[in-house]
């Protein structure tokens, strides 16, 4: 037996005499229908001619705790054609006796769904303490001896999680960024992975987000690693979540400590070829807690209603001439860093000879390099209807708060209007009537004209005659 498994492994390992791929194919395995107390359920899925790159989360069963993971893998050499299989397998181990239901599941391996219907599993009272056959025999390893249970080391980490704050102290309506992010420095050892990111993250955002604030979310979909130095150090930055708060009021932004789970392998202490060299463990990161003050914006008749941020104006002209009379588009653009999704219309000074319509509004919002930027158009239909220069700066107006400054300031239009051709005012008045009898006379019909003075003629007559015998018949009774 010995000589045998000698000689398959020489020609596995320095022969390779054929190297021909089989067929992949994928397996799930459950463990027995019944098992102790004591003992341990597992889940097992094996990959034939291929390795197992990624694998998603193992299902949760009821009545019992995860364990860990394990990793295999074996060669095999049949006729001169070489098949391999790597194996993962999950561990569950009872928390209470009964019968418990797996229920159907799928796990994801290397990108692909495999389901399993699952099954029923009985646990009874502990048993006592059996020993597991090996793989060459019921207690011998590869040469005889017998083989002990693996010990599993945990190494010391050099990781951290970490909550971020752009500013301490902001005004009412100023951004501030919000990021947390896994930190672990380039000379780490220790193996981490990531665990139900989306889930924690739910969990997470239900504590930091102020119910005071407006939040624009990064929606960062995808985990990316990133280099970074702080302390004379290199680090490698792993930002699970950033977002801008803009605070509706004056006090105080709290970011409560936060949780965050991460996957931590203990190594076996001494590695063999067949069994498994890792073991499933997890550790728990803490944030600390961040304050941020709000103060209040200094005293102005629109200090409740105007925008904070750093901001310019964008116009689509600057000179323009237009025929009285004749409408064009003027495009009045709020662009910079802010809450775009705050920033109101400009104020509008009524002029007598131009007339202005409500705007159409369109806005793009940008995130990224940590803050919110972007810009709101107002798109206005404008007429004038005497000729001159007309100067937009005296009709609109945007005021906003500059936090840098700290002062108020005024956006107003450079562009000029430069009418020309025949005054359109009085047009433009008659346009805007209810109307006379005047206006009305070139617009009635000369047959209902006629047909009215008819009757208008004909009733007259009538009533004259009907006056006439009245009177007649007055004059002849005081004769009698």
């Amino acid at each position: 037996m010995k000589l045998t498994i000698a000689k398959c492994l020489f020609v596995l390992l320095f022969g390779f005499i054929s190297f021909n791929t089989w067929a992949q194919e994928i397996t799930i395995e459950l463990g027995p229908d019944e098992i102790g107390l004591n003992e341990t359920f597992n889940i097992k899925v094996t990959i034939s001619n291929d390795k197992i790159k990624s694998y998603d989360q193992f299902p949760e069963i009821p009545g019992f705790q995860k364990q860990g993971l394990s990793q295999s893998s074996s060669m095999n050499l049949i006729n001169g054609q070489m098949s391999s299989t790597n194996s993962i397998i999950q561990y569950y181990k009872p928390t209470k006796k009964g019968r418990f239901q797996t229920g159907s599941f799928s796990v994801k391996i290397n990108g692909n769904d495999y389901a399993s219907p699952g099954k029923s599993i009985n646990v009874v009272d502990a048993r006592a303490a059996q020993r597991t056959p090996g793989l060459f025999g019921p207690t011998d390893d590869l040469f005889g001896g017998t083989q002990a249970e693996p010990e599993f080391i945990e190494i010391e980490d050099d990781a951290f999680f970490a909550s971020t704050v752009n500013k301490e102290e902001v005004f009412v309506g100023e951004g501030i960024n919000v990021s947390l992010a896994f930190y672990m420095s380039e000379t780490n050892q220790a193996p981490f992975q990531f665990y139900e990111p989306g889930r924690q993250l739910d969990e997470m955002l239900k504590k930091i987000k102020p119910s005071n604030a407006w939040e624009e979310n990064f929606n960062i979909t995808s985990i990316q690693p990133e280099k970074v130095t702080f302390n004379g150090k290199n680090w490698i930055k792993y930002k699970v979540y950033e977002a801008v708060f803009f605070p509706f009021s004056e006090g105080e932004i709290n970011i409560p400590p936060v949780a965050w789970e991460m996957i931590k392998y203990k190594l076996a202490k001494n590695p063999t070829f067949f069994g498994s060299n890792r073991l499933e463990d997890f550790k728990t990161f803490y944030s600390s807690g961040k304050k941020i003050k709000v103060k209040p914006l200094p005293p102005h008749p629109l200090k409740n209603e105007v925008s904070v941020g750093l901001y310019q104006l964008r116009e689509n002209f600057t000179d323009l001439q237009v025929q009285t009379g004749e409408g064009f588009t003027y495009n009045f653009g709020v662009s910079g860093e802010g809450n775009i999704n705050s920033i109101s219309p400009p104020k509008a000074n009524q002029i007598q000879k131009l007339n202005t319509y409500d705007p159409n509004v369109r806005q793009q919002i940008n995130r990224g390099n940590g803050r919110i930027s972007g810009i709101k158009e107002f798109t206005y239909f404008l007429t004038l209807n005497e000729a001159g220069e007309v100067k937009l700066a005296d009709h609109f107006n945007w005021i906003y708060f500059n936090p840098n400054t700290e002062k108020y300031d005024t956006l107003k239009p450079k562009s000029v209007i430069r009418v020309v051709g025949e005054s359109k005012v009085n047009q433009a008045i008659s346009n805007q009537r209810l109307g006379g009898i005047y206006d009305l006379i070139e617009l009635e019909d000369n047959k209902l004209l006629n047909q009215r003075y008819k009757y208008y003629f004909s009733l007259f007559i009538n009533l004259l005659l009907a006056a006439s015998v009245i009177l007649l018949a007055v004059l002849i009774m005081k004769k009698r």
